[in-house]
């Protein structure tokens, strides 16, 4: 009997599946329900006997001699007696993993981990995942048996791989790709119905797409009329301060507004300086994410700051949610970013330096990604603004990872500093970013949770560990998490499909008092005490009338 018998299972494919079954039990950054953990677990181990198969068959390949008898039997009971261990080892510290997650989040611990649901979920995939793989051997046997009577084996067998491959590409592409782009339209299509259905336009003149506005009000789309109509009142502002207060100016123009980003851009130039945007103390340029949707929790708050004496001002670039907008229309925030950002600091600088407003950048999650790349050296060299603030940055942004790379050594990537913090700052969900003194000319600020799969998720954690795999864990990361190549870069993509559904304060949650500290820090706002600061805090904490939801996720 041999070891690789091609009659029974291949036992060095199902150990390793095994394995990867095991390792996938352990924590990462985000807590995991039992379903899916039974799927992300059967995906991975279907994935470990896909390795352990193609490795035997370049054992065949190359001839190598392959044991047989008491010696076969000998070696299964040897290498399945660990691989059993550790699976029942790891199925006996699931819980325990998954609760050093949530305990940290401060969320209820889970009295039981539904062991035999997960492992069931994880067994109905992997044989999916086998029978699938069979239904492709099958194709791959058909079409090299026909190519047989036409060229030599070898050549057929080459032939029939990269025949099968094209096939499969073109059943992806033609149905399941075209209904998911179909599926994305009707998405886009009902986003479209929201601009036919919008309640009656406001009358003010001082609200985008009310009386006199260049934009359009059906255009705006709910996320945009939702922005610039439930902010603060100047009324709510004096309430909370106990100063005078001005009314914030809000612009923000559709994605259905005009067809290019420099039209749009353009457009919301005209109406920022239509409604004053520029006779402001603080003027900011606000990226959104992917659907269009500004976090309530980052703009209120500084608008309280400042009396109300503050602008900001919006382009929305997609319909998609973040993901979807980052894979299909990648360029279209970018784009976005550049022409808004070039067009506000263009008219910015033509301004006397002594009366222009103060001129910030912000984005969250693609927004913030986008808005990185909209900024230019000409933004930060030639006549700079005074600064930017950042919360969850995505990890391709380059000009973050580039600012990662430079941290002072011994600095931990989740919460790191840069020299003695003049030009750049890291704000968690424990350090508010070192308040408004110290600074230097420009204020840089990044808003970033440890726990956050946005921001620390690793491509290359296919084959080594992320550099913050190697440093103590944040305060809201589990210390058993540990490196497996391929599984982990699996578990982190889990974690980025779950980032919102951490607690506020965690994974890409932000909520609106992590970003009071940080504001403070970077705007200085006049007359601001340390004591109206935990007074913002509290009251947003609260849930008053600010618009500061911060249980409100990215839509």
């Amino acid at each position: 009997m041999r070891y690789f018998d091609k009659t029974g299972l291949y036992y060095l494919p199902l150990y390793l599946g095994l394995l990867f079954f095991a390792s996938s039990l352990t924590p990462t950054l985000i807590p995991r329900s039992w379903l899916i953990q039974g799927v992300l677990g059967g995906l991975v181990m279907g994935l470990g006997y896909l390795i352990g198969r193609s490795a035997v068959t370049l054992w065949r390949l190359m001839a190598l001699p392959e044991p047989s008898g008491r010696v076969a039997v000998t070696l299964r009971i040897v290498t399945g007696l660990p691989v059993a261990a550790v699976v029942a080892l790891c199925l006996w510290q699931a819980r325990d993993w998954q609760n050093s997650i949530r305990s940290r989040m401060g969320m209820e611990l889970e009295e039981n981990v539904e062991t035999l649901q997960t492992v069931a979920v994880a067994l109905a995939v992997f044989a999916l995942l086998l029978l699938l793989g069979r239904l492709l051997l099958w194709l791959f046997d058909r079409v090299r048996f026909w190519l047989y009577r036409y060229m030599p084996a070898r050549t057929a067998n080459v032939a029939g791989f990269a025949l099968t491959g094209f096939l499969l590409l073109v059943i992806s592409r033609d149905g399941l790709l075209d209904r998911v782009i179909a599926s994305l339209d009707t998405s886009m299509t009902i986003a479209q119905k929201l601009f036919d259905d919008a309640p009656p336009a406001p009358r003010s003149e001082m609200i985008t797409g009310g009386r006199g506005s260049l934009v359009s009000w059906e255009a705006l789309g709910e996320p945009g009329r939702n922005y610039v109509t439930q902010g603060p009142s100047a009324a709510d502002i004096t309430g909370f301060t106990d100063r005078p207060a001005l009314q914030p100016i809000r612009v923000y123009v559709g994605r259905a507004q005009a067809e290019t980003a420099q039209e749009r851009a353009d457009l919301a130039l005209a109406e920022l300086i239509r409604q004053g945007g520029f006779d402001r103390e603080v003027l900011i340029v606000a990226m959104p994410t992917g659907t269009g949707w500004l976090d309530p929790g980052a703009v209120d708050p500084v608008e309280y700051m400042h009396s109300g004496d503050i602008a900001t001002v919006a382009v929305q670039y997609s319909y998609f949610q973040s993901p979807l907008a980052l894979i299909l229309e990648t360029e279209s925030g970018l784009e976005q970013a550049k022409a808004l950002i070039d067009a506000v600091h263009d008219h910015w600088r033509s301004l006397p330096s002594d009366t222009r407003p103060r001129l910030y950048i912000h984005g969250l999650s693609l927004g913030a990604w986008s808005s990185m790349h909209g900024t230019g050296l000409y933004a930060f060299l030639d006549d700079p603004i005074s600064g930017a603030f950042w919360a969850g940055p995505p990890f391709p942004s380059g000009l973050w990872q580039s600012i990662i790379a430079s941290r002072d050594a011994g600095s931990p990537a989740s919460a790191p500093t840069l020299r003695d913090g003049q030009l750049v700052r890291f704000a968690t969900h424990t350090d508010d970013g070192g308040g408004p003194r110290g600074w230097g000319p420009m204020r840089i600020m990044f808003l970033q949770y440890a726990s956050d799969p946005i921001v620390f998720y690793e491509p290359a954690s296919v084959f080594r560990a992320p550099d913050w795999m190697n440093e103590p864990p944040g305060p809201d990361v589990s210390p058993h998490l540990l490196f497996m190549p391929v599984v982990t870069q699996f578990q982190l993509a889990v974690d980025l499909a779950l980032a919102n559904t951490a607690p506020a304060g965690h994974g890409h949650a932000y909520y609106a008092p992590d970003y009071i500290g940080p504001w403070v820090a970077v705007t200085d706002p006049r007359d601001w005490t340390p004591e109206d600061t935990a007074r913002l805090i509290a009251h947003c904490s609260a849930g008053f009338r600010m618009g500061c939801d911060h249980n409100q996720p990215e839509r």
